[in-house]
């Protein structure tokens, strides 16, 4: 059988079922913009989610010092173990699998001003490798930290994005000269603004940094206040956990099973859980979407119904006079599969067009930078074609069928 003719009477159908076909059309586009929506804004919040993950810091573990709770060689127990900057060449002397490792200092409320401007503020001391473990990157016409700030323990700020705005409005700040505890120092760079979900010391938009050396220099503090490392594999964080237990104990005579002698933050593992949760989440708001489109389909299956018992006279004609059923069920499939789709083409379009003009809407919200917009991926798009092609097919598998299994004789009798 010809396209032609199939289209052909396709639209003779189509016109004498205009109301109950344009109902049915309507029932699979809203079902099609339903599941899109919410794949779409899952998506949305699935790269929200992870770009405010990854704000916090990419493929890192943040390290603690902890109290002992098992005696060792000669220490009693509850004994606190202290991190230094040294261990920070230490621990990539003794462990390859580390691509990078980082020490921070941290001190609370301390006093900056700018001009008359007077704030108590977060002041972390860092080292380069902290930018990027950390994300912390730069505003164009700004830098970070470098190491010839820390060799020569230079008096020079980096702000978040935040405190800069506390500070100088919307003025210019790289350049300008902020006092830490009454001593100048010379801004280097702004934070480019980032989506960050969690934190262990408070939002990176709220700090200021300067080089360590320069922190110690200022405060005198003996000890770290946690390490940063980024392995060169995430495949197995834990057995790498382990080792760092092995090797900090031999240093500092503690017990390596001694879980509480140092404390970890997993950021690999916790971006792993999350993205694995909303997932779930996609997987969720997809079948709610399916059921709506599943709704539609059975319209669509009882449209065919309502053909094959109009036109089984025409059935019957076409079988007496050598028509091969399996002719008869692929007229009937595929007109299923053209309501199908057409709903479809229209529901996908609608949608794409209303997600893109959301997206260019400039609305700043906590919650809409929270929660993300509505995304439409390639992904996406063909997941929905997938199952508009297997409701189409089922609406029409089996009244096609039907229509096949007519009794010629009895069908010419239909009246």
């Amino acid at each position: 059988m010809s396209p032609s003719i199939i289209y052909n009477i396709f639209m003779r159908d189509f016109r004498k079922q205009r109301k109950r076909m344009l109902l049915t059309l309507v029932a699979i586009l809203w079902g099609t913009m339903s599941i899109m929506m919410l794949l779409g804004f899952g998506e949305g919040l699935k790269v929200q989610f992870m770009k405010g993950t990854v704000g916090l810091g990419q493929g890192i573990v943040i390290m603690w010092g902890g109290q002992t709770s098992i005696a060792h060689e000669g220490f009693g127990k509850g004994r606190r173990i202290h991190l230094y900057e040294s261990d920070i060449e230490y621990l990539k002397k003794n462990l390859p699998e580390l691509k990078e490792v980082a020490g921070e200092y941290i001190r609370w409320s301390v006093e900056i001003r700018q001009d008359d401007n007077i704030l108590s503020e977060r002041i972390n001391g860092v080292f380069p490798a902290y930018r990027d473990m950390r994300n912390m990157i730069p505003e164009m016409g700004g830098r970070f930290i470098n190491q010839l700030d820390i060799d020569l323990k230079r008096r020079v700020a980096f702000l978040g994005d935040d405190v800069k705005k506390r500070l100088f409005g919307d003025k210019e700040a790289v350049g300008e000269t902020i006092y830490i505890q009454k001593m100048p120092f010379k801004v280097i760079g702004v934070m480019k603004h980032k989506v960050q979900m969690n934190s262990y010391q408070g939002q990176d938009e709220d700090v200021i940094v300067i080089p360590a050396t320069t922190f110690v220099s200022i405060f005198g503090d003996p000890y770290l206040d946690n390490i940063v490392y980024q392995p060169n594999s995430m495949d197995n964080t834990k057995a790498l956990e382990k080792r760092v237990f092995e090797v900090m104990g031999a240093r500092y005579k503690f017990n390596p099973d001694d879980d509480r002698a140092l404390s970890f933050w997993d950021v690999i593992e916790m971006t792993r859980m999350t993205n694995n949760i909303m997932i779930g989440i996609e997987i969720f708001l997809g079948i709610i979407g399916g059921l709506t489109l599943l709704i539609a389909s059975v319209g669509v299956a009882n449209i065919m119904y309502v053909s094959i018992k109009e036109r089984t006279r025409e059935i019957g004609i076409k079988m007496a006079v050598g028509g091969r059923r399996i002719y008869i069920v692929i007229q009937f499939l595929l007109e299923a599969l053209g309501i199908t789709f057409l709903g479809g083409f229209f529901g996908i379009a609608i949608t794409y067009i209303l997600t893109e003009a959301f997206k260019r809407v400039p609305i700043e919200s906590e919650a809409i930078e929270l929660l993300g917009k509505p995304t439409i991926s390639l992904e996406i798009g063909l997941v929905v074609v997938l199952i508009l092609g297997i409701m189409g097919l089922l609406s029409g598998l089996f009244p096609a069928l039907k229509a096949a299994s007519v009794n010629p004789v009895e069908a010419l009798r239909y009246e």
